[in-house]
């Protein structure tokens, strides 16, 4: 029941001495994600809070057999440690890091294209599949073990959906932030592509924003593959056209990514949009209810 990470995921903490790298790491090892090592350049050979610390990702793959990263390095470098860990073939890269400038990011898109590894983020809350594995910064106690699928681009509202399923004995599968920035790496159709293949995730919750088209595109391919309900809310639903609200990509531009437009293109490829972020939770039980009845 769980996409991208399970059980046995094995996780390298690029900036793990640091203040946030190391009270985060501290989180999930408690929740029992396998943290199985650190990296920051100069402190290798030595331990922090039992975990081992390397100077590079390449030794912390090597020596400990990590096989995810989550990246808390300052903005001006961390566009770098992601390209250290796809360079280091690390099949999953979680970056958190907020603010990394845009032309960083287009440099490093480009250099993933012919890699191994898949990104998520940046300037996201992370992955996890309940009760298997926890890579990032989310409330791990809010989450309960099922059948749900999560993608977002809101951190607060991805924790919204979890807590009012969890409330109503709705279990998640695996919750991705993917982040609001205006170039990420996993988007809305990977993240749904991968739902829709996992024969345990029983429905999917897409949480989109305005600005852009990534919801657009999403539908069409709803629309046009998914075999599953999947459960939609718009964020931004009253910002004026112009003003940037919250997340960087989330602007709109000559009268496009508005949440109307948005919530018409979701309609049409059959997803129940809720109207309220308070209501995503009962539109999700409403649904996997009709899908419950129809089959």
């Amino acid at each position: 029941m769980s996409v991208l990470v399970n059980e046995k995921t094995r996780v390298v903490v690029q900036g793990l001495t640091g203040r946030e790298g190391s009270f985060h790491a501290g989180q999930m090892i408690e929740y029992g994600s396998k943290v199985v090592a650190g990296v920051t350049p100069g402190k290798g050979g030595t331990k922090h809070e039992g975990v081992p610390v390397f100077n590079t990702v390449s030794d912390a793959v090597r020596e400990a057999g990590a096989d995810a990263s989550i990246i808390f390095v300052p903005p001006p470098f961390a566009a770098d440690a992601i390209m250290e860990a796809a360079d280091a073939e690390v099949e999953l890269i979680v970056c958190i890091t907020e603010g990394i400038p845009t032309l960083d990011m287009v440099r490093t898109w480009e250099f993933l294209q012919d890699r191994r590894s898949r990104l998520i983020g940046p300037n996201c809350p992370g992955i996890i599949s309940p009760g298997k594995c926890k890579i990032g910064i989310m409330p791990a106690a809010i989450h309960k073990e099922g059948s749900v699928g999560i993608v977002s681009r809101s951190g607060t509202l991805t924790y919204e959906a979890v807590h009012q399923l969890t409330q109503r004995g709705i279990g998640q599968s695996t919750a991705i932030g993917i982040g609001g920035d205006p170039i990420i790496g996993t988007n809305f159709v990977d993240a749904l592509d991968l739902f829709n293949r996992d024969p345990q995730t029983e429905a999917v919750i897409m949480i989109g924003e305005i600005g852009g088209n990534a919801e657009e595109i999403a539908a069409d391919f709803v629309k046009a593959n998914m075999k599953k309900p999947v459960v939609g809310f718009i964020a931004g639903q009253t910002a004026p056209p112009g003003r940037r609200m919250g997340h960087a990509g989330a602007i709109i531009s000559g009268g496009k990514g508005t949440a109307a437009e948005k919530i018409a293109a979701m309609e049409r490829a059959g997803i129940k949009v809720a109207k309220s972020p308070a209501d995503i939770g009962e539109t999700l039980a409403a649904a996997l209810g009709k899908a419950a009845v129809s089959s």
